[in-house]
């Protein structure tokens, strides 16, 4: 299994983590544009795991577009064991993260509208809309990654 698409050091990967870089990105600012996310908890742990995945992404999207310009693609089996666990618990966060942040604005929302002015609320829910967007390209790159593992 020479080249699985989406998999480390492939331009599929590249785009994956090109993807996952800008959305989390978008995810972050949506989400900090207003100051009152750090009254509750959710939004704090939202921050903090797309504070996380931008630099994650952002090397191996470092990574991927070296390997994509040298023609040669990274195939150690100890950096993509470290790779896809990494890639697995990033995944888990970010779903983790996503779901509370959409849980808690839904919440927010059939409340009344006391607890959340309209145009913070529908920050806190692009914020969410690219949480999950990052999920699914980080889901995408996990199992790409450890699809390869075995052929190694």
């Amino acid at each position: 299994m020479d080249g699985v698409p989406g998999s480390v050091g492939t331009s599929a990967g590249f785009s994956l983590r090109l993807g996952q870089t800008l959305f989390s990105s978008a995810s972050l600012l949506f989400m900090s544009m207003g100051v009152e996310f750090y009254s509750y908890t959710a939004f704090c742990y939202s921050v903090t795991i797309m504070g996380l995945v931008i630099p994650w992404s952002f090397a191996l999207a470092l990574v991927d577009g070296y390997s994509v310009l040298v023609k040669c693609p990274v195939r150690q089996p100890g950096i993509l064991l470290i790779i896809a666990a990494g890639d697995w618990v990033l995944s888990v966060l970010t779903l983790a993260a996503a779901c509370s942040t959409a849980s808690i604005v839904d919440l927010l929302l059939h409340s009344g509208g006391s607890f959340c002015p309209p145009k913070c609320c529908s920050r806190y829910q692009l914020s969410a809309a690219m949480a999950f967007v990052t999920w699914f390209l980080s889901l995408a790159s996990a199992l790409l990654n450890l699809w390869l593992l075995p052929s190694l």
